[in-house]
């Protein structure tokens, strides 16, 4: 079984909306800072699927509507989403901690629309992650036990500064919150070994595979795991916290697996790298 645990939906066309305006695709590609790309039906989106053997998706939005004046897919529409094909995806919700409502909106996606986990995106929305602002989304996480993807590492994005994606940004937020999980998305790249000491010194740290690769993702996954950190650390110091993603539409899920299943680790570790970690990760279960 393979989860991908970093997807945005930018273009599916259960959600699509051509022009512009906060949801339309004129907007996601001016701020997602991509080139134009058409929608996808549900058969094009199940035939990728299936290239990866990637059984289950993580829908990720980013609620930047101080920052930028829109959403990168809306909490209702990823639940729409995750309604249609329940067996493929599940979906997190985002929320703009700068809004008065912000937890409210939370509460909401997690009681009523099912919403796994919560997606930020600091550096995009324009916050800290430790800014007082965002405590009490925080602590909706730990009471209905839900984790925390921040989006760290190299960003395309326009306007979101790399400086406030380093993975050490992040530290004081998991380091005060130990009962809530946190992922370090890209794990971290190009700060792979702050990533690394962030997963050693901290067990509610997670990172996933998600990396811009500047060659082949063969390469790319080859030098991770080899070269930017010592070829057996993953499976002997933080095989529990590390899980498979891709960042599509960005790059593609089938891409990545193939260069991981190229690079050398025992099959229990890989078993826990495409799925195990993040069912723990998901459920808080050991």
């Amino acid at each position: 079984m393979v989860i991908d645990m970093l997807v945005h939906p930018l273009l599916y066309g259960d959600i699509y909306k051509p022009g512009d305006g906060p949801e339309g695709f004129a907007f996601w590609e001016r701020e997602y800072g991509m080139g134009h790309m058409g929608p996808m039906d549900w058969e094009e989106i199940e035939v990728e699927l299936n290239a990866g053997d990637v059984q289950l998706s993580a829908l990720m939005p980013i609620d930047a509507t101080t920052a930028s004046g829109g959403c990168f897919a809306t909490n209702e529409q990823i639940a729409q989403i995750v309604a249609a094909h329940p067996d493929r995806f599940i979906g997190f919700a985002s929320v703009d901690p700068h809004c008065p409502d912000a937890a409210e909106k939370l509460e909401r996606a997690f009681r009523d629309l099912g919403a796994r986990g919560l997606s930020l995106h600091p550096a995009k929305q324009g916050f800290a992650p430790d800014d007082p602002l965002a405590e009490p989304l925080y602590e909706l996480c730990e009471t209905y036990n839900r984790p925390v993807v921040f989006h760290a590492g190299m960003s395309w994005e326009p306007k979101a500064p790399l400086a406030q994606s380093h993975p050490l940004a992040f530290e004081r937020t998991i380091m005060d919150h130990p009962n809530v999980r946190f992922s370090l998305t890209h794990f971290g790249w190009p700060w792979v070994r702050e990533t690394v000491a962030m997963l050693l010194k901290y067990p509610n740290c997670y990172a996933d595979t998600s990396i811009t690769y500047l060659d082949s993702p063969e390469e790319m996954m080859s030098r991770l795991f080899t070269v930017d950190m010592g070829e057996h650390w993953f499976e002997r110091s933080f095989s529990h916290q590390v899980m498979f993603a891709s960042n599509t539409p960005r790059f593609r899920a089938f891409k990545l697996k193939r260069a991981l299943d190229a690079v050398p680790m025992p099959d229990d570790v890989r078993e826990l790298l495409y799925s195990g970690n993040a069912l723990r990760f998901l459920d808080g279960e050991e």
